[in-house]
């Protein structure tokens, strides 16, 4: 392959310097990818509205057709960085007003687009801000196949709509995750039970190990205390603390069945048999072990 920069006059992003992302992947058969160290693009989904949807230009890559927000990114540049960026470039996609759901990546070696999806938590309307764009629209998902859809969007849309109804919560055992590790936690449970909330902001899990789809999920998590946890302050980063009145074990039975009630889909954490067994017949999806969670946060770092 071969990296091409834009031709002289080319009206893609005419105005301000440009970045050296911004040039031509040429495959030896011909194709051209656009973005010198790949591309993203952000799925934006509003549950009242559908998905943000960008008419592209004429003289644009596929111009005409209708695709997600998003361009080339930047070197070093994390792809869900860049989908943000882009999209605030190109639609005015306010800071803060979405979160992300989960990617999904079609890599082809020499190139690789990063599809970030994520939900609307701040309602906005967009604004055509840069000349790539005829049109934004909010478009409903049953409406989308038809537009006339960018090729590359056309071939993902049938997987990214399907794994979009997928909503994965971990609700997680906090004594039982505690209490696996000789750490000393049965000095000060509050404080074990407040830093493991706190390794458990922005949790970012791959999608086998969730056995779904795309590339890399950030579910929503429920951590259940109880006892001498009870107390510490709420949780952010998409992390709720629940705490149990009574028995551990009944409030994290009642926080899975009110989840799925929720049409979550729920991933129990705990290492007790027996409330593994309890958790499958409330309706989890999937039960996993404190030690599976303790793997994913020390790879995390």
């Amino acid at each position: 392959m071969t990296v091409v920069p834009p031709a002289a006059g080319e009206p893609r992003r005419p105005e301000g310097p440009r970045d050296p992302g911004d040039a031509w992947v040429v495959a030896d058969t011909g194709e051209r990818y656009w973005g010198r160290f790949g591309a993203a693009g952000l799925l934006a989904y509003d549950a009242a509205r559908g998905i943000l949807l960008q008419h592209r230009v004429s003289w644009s890559h596929f111009g005409g057709t209708w695709g997600l927000p998003g361009g080339a990114l930047h070197e070093d540049e994390s792809a869900i960085g860049g989908a943000i960026r882009e999209a605030q470039e190109e639609a005015g996609v306010p800071d803060g007003a979405v979160r992300p759901l989960f990617t999904s990546v079609l890599d082809l070696g020499i190139w690789s687009y990063t599809t970030v999806v994520a939900d609307v938590v701040d309602p906005f309307d967009p604004v055509i801000s840069d000349p790539e764009s005829v049109a934004l629209e909010w478009v409903p998902l049953d409406a989308v196949d038809g537009r006339p859809l960018h090729p590359g969007f056309a071939a993902a849309w049938p997987a990214l709509r399907q794994q979009l109804a997928e909503r994965p919560v971990l609700v997680v055992d906090a004594a039982n995750v505690v209490g696996s590790v000789p750490d000393g936690w049965w000095k000060d449970r509050a404080g074990a039970a407040s830093r493991l909330r706190s390794r458990l902001e922005g949790l970012v899990v791959p999608a086998d190990a969730l056995e779904l789809g795309g590339d890399l999920w950030f579910p929503a998590v429920s951590l259940v205390v109880e006892g001498q946890a009870r107390g510490i302050e709420a949780g952010s980063g998409g992390v709720s603390v629940v705490e149990a009145e009574g028995a551990g074990d009944d409030a994290i039975i009642a926080e899975v069945e009110r989840r799925i009630a929720d049409g979550r889909t729920v991933v129990a954490v705990t290492s007790d048999r027996e409330l593994q067994e309890r958790v499958a017949r409330a309706g989890a999806a999937r039960v996993r072990s404190a030690g599976w969670l303790r793997d994913l946060l020390e790879n995390r770092g």
